[in-house]
C-alpha cells in the first residue's frame, strides 16, 4: 500500500493505492475505486512503465503474461480523477512486484510519461496540509514543483522532508526500500 497526495474540491487527501496479483492466463490491469478516465489512463500509463522497465526493476517480465494485477483505491463512495497518482501507482505495482517496502511515512504526487518522466502537478499547498493531518514525514514531488515549495511559507512545510523527482526511476530510489514486505508472496 502506498500514500498517494490527492487535491479536491475542499481541500488536500491522502490517496492510498493498493495492489495485489492474482493468477491468470490473460495478464491484464484492473483498477478499481471510484476513479475518473483520467486516473484510470494514470493506471495504464504506470502499468505500461513498470512492464517496459522490468528488467531493470529485479522484476520477471513474465510475472505479466501470468498474473492480474489489481490496483485498488479505498473509500469507493469517494470519487478519485486526475493524472497526479501515476508515480504512486507505479510504486505501489512495483513493490508488489519486487516484494520490498516502501520507505515508512512516505507520501507522494506527480504525473509520468510511458517513458517514465515526472510532470508538474497542482494544489501542492493543499496536498501538503493534507500528509500533515496525516502525520507524513517525507513527501516525494515532481522537480519543477519545487518552487512552490521554495515559495510556501514556513509553518507548512515545517516538519516535511522533500524529495525531487524528474524521472519514475528516481521515485524509485526514494520509495523502494531493501526490506521485504511481510508475509512476501513468491511470483
Amino acid at each position: 500500500m502506498v500514500t498517494g497526495l490527492a487535491w479536491t474540491q475542499v481541500g488536500g487527501a491522502i490517496l492510498l493505492a493498493e495492489s495485489v496479483a492474482t493468477p491468470s492466463k490473460d495478464g491484464r490491469l484492473t483498477v478499481t475505486g471510484n476513479l475518473g478516465d483520467v486516473m484510470k489512463e494514470s493506471a495504464s500509463i504506470a502499468y505500461e512503465w513498470v512492464k517496459a522497465n522490468s528488467s531493470k526493476l529485479g522484476i520477471d517480465p513474465a510475472i505479466f503474461d501470468r498474473n492480474t494485477i489489481h490496483v485498488h483505491f479505498p473509500e469507493g463512495a469517494v470519487p478519485k480523477d486526475g493524472p497526479s497518482a501515476g508515480i504512486t501507482i507505479a510504486t505501489s505495482i512495483v513493490s508488489l512486484l519486487t516484494q520490498k517496502r516502501v520507505a515508512p511515512r512516505l507520501a507522494m504526487t506527480g504525473e509520468i510519461t510511458l517513458r517514465g518522466r515526472v510532470l508538474p502537478i497542482g494544489g501542492v499547498k493543499e496536498k501538503i496540509l493534507a500528509a500533515k493531518r496525516a502525520g507524513i514525514s517525507q513527501i516525494i514531488l515532481p522537480a519543477k514543483n519545487k518552487r512552490d515549495i521554495d515559495d510556501m511559507p514556513e509553518a507548512y512545510v515545517n516538519g516535511l522532508e522533500f524529495h525531487y523527482a524528474d524521472t519514475v526511476d528516481q521515485v524509485m530510489e526514494i520509495a523502494i526500500t531493501d526490506q521485504p514486505v511481510v508475509n512476501p508472496v513468491k511470483f
